[in-house]
């Protein structure tokens, strides 16, 4: 279908929405679909972008705390992500570890751990862990696909956790080295130098805790002590090591805490202290927070809440900077359950959301209403995506597109 290269390239996620936001919109084009019940090919696309969930989740999610990432009150790992950064083909194999504590009342044992792919080799501590006592998981990355990003999952099975546990190794291979002024200069607050402003903490169920890691550099001659403050209360921040060794890398670490009063796409701000000066600039978090349904039975995921749209996707056609668009999407519960719509959003477009008062009962039809300002998008053809983040276990979040040509 002609939208599923565009689609492929718009932008991911949303920004939470205004559930009461009013349609006002004097003199509005009315949108129309551009194809008939099109799901089906359109969450297949977003399935390679990692968008669409169909299924819970079959990886124990981690809880990140100050003392390590806590996994279902029996584990705890120092980190679940690691990050070599910006490394060069020269410099060989790279090697880290994942450092495994037994926080629970009884032995447990470490007895597989598969990779998902050739590149990597692993170890781990073979015998049982015993309570309060601490096994490794030692990888490697042979660093042999030449200079490309890459990101490796590794699958940890431990006996007594309820599902396996997802690892990941990426970074940056370059064809040579390159200063650290090159690779970290994008965003300089003094000393301290990022290759960006905004992080991404990913999926965040409620009664959890998401976050992820990035490495920073010191820029200076001197080490550089960072600390934070006007942080938000759900983020916590960290730096390794702290401080920073002059000319010199460190891990950022972030993790956000869900809370029950927001929904969807939220960011989460904190002002780096470098050296006890305030920078000048935040840096943000973003996390996507949704419904969690890791305790949910069989039966309940069955029968939840099971939204089918008449379309995912409708065009306005090609209309002139400033015109306000307007547009609706209808839908019918096809579950058993009453289907609830949390939040629903945008990456950046201005677009303003009327949704249903009522929950929407098994069997009924509903409707998600929109208006869009178009003044300040670029000239061009424009694809918007807007996210739903719901009730349903099959769909917790919905993607549907408003797709036109702004002159």
């Amino acid at each position: 279908m002609r939208y599923i290269e565009l689609i492929l390239v718009a932008a991911m996620t949303a920004a939470c929405g205004n559930r009461n936001a009013r349609e006002v919109q004097p003199q509005p084009v009315e949108a129309e679909p551009a194809t008939p019940a099109v799901e089906e090919d359109i969450e297949h696309a977003l399935d390679l972008i990692g968008e669409t969930v169909r299924q819970p989740v079959m990886a124990t999610r981690p809880q990140a705390t100050s003392q390590g990432v806590d996994i279902e009150g029996i584990v705890s790992f120092d980190k679940t992500v690691h990050d070599f950064g910006d490394i060069s083909i020269a410099d060989g194999p790279q090697t880290c570890t994942f450092t495994v504590k037994n926080i629970g009342a009884e032995a447990i044992a470490i007895y597989e751990v598969a990779v998902t792919c050739g590149c990597t080799d692993v170890r781990w501590t073979r015998e049982p862990v015993q309570p309060g006592k601490t096994g490794t998981i030692s990888v490697t990355y042979k660093n042999e696909d030449g200079p490309l990003p890459f990101d490796k999952t590794l699958t940890a099975y431990i006996a007594g956790l309820s599902r396996p546990v997802t690892l990941r190794l990426r970074g940056m291979v370059h064809d040579k080295k390159r200063p650290l002024s090159e690779l970290y200069g994008a965003h300089r607050l003094g000393a301290l130098g990022l290759k960006s402003l905004e992080y991404k903490a990913g999926n965040l169920p409620q009664g959890e805790s998401a976050g992820d890691e990035a490495t920073v550099a010191n820029l200076g001659k001197d080490p550089l002590l960072v600390t934070f403050t006007e942080v938000s209360p759900q983020l916590t921040l960290s730096v390794e090591p702290n401080p920073i060794p002059a000319n010199s890398t460190a891990k950022l670490r972030f993790s956000i805490k869900a809370d029950p009063q927001q929904w969807g796409l939220n960011r989460y701000f904190a002002t780096p202290v470098l050296d006890g000066t305030p920078a000048g600039e935040r840096i943000a978090v973003r996390a996507h927070t949704r419904e969690n349904f890791a305790a949910w039975s069989e039966e309940q995921r069955r029968d939840g809440a099971q939204p089918i749209f008449d379309e995912s996707t409708v065009t306005f056609g090609t209309i002139g900077a400033g015109t306000p668009v307007s547009a609706s999407f209808t839908y019918t519960n096809k579950g058993k359950a009453p289907f609830h719509i949390y939040a629903a959003g945008t990456e950046d477009a201005p677009v303003r959301f009327t949704l249903p008062e009522q929950d929407t009962q098994g069997g009924q039809k509903g409707r998600v209403s929109l208006s869009l300002d178009t003044s300040s998008l670029p000239k061009g053809e424009a694809v918007i995506m807007l996210t739903l983040t719901t009730n349903s276990p099959s769909r917790p979040v919905v993607n549907l597109f408003l797709v036109g040509v702004v002159e």
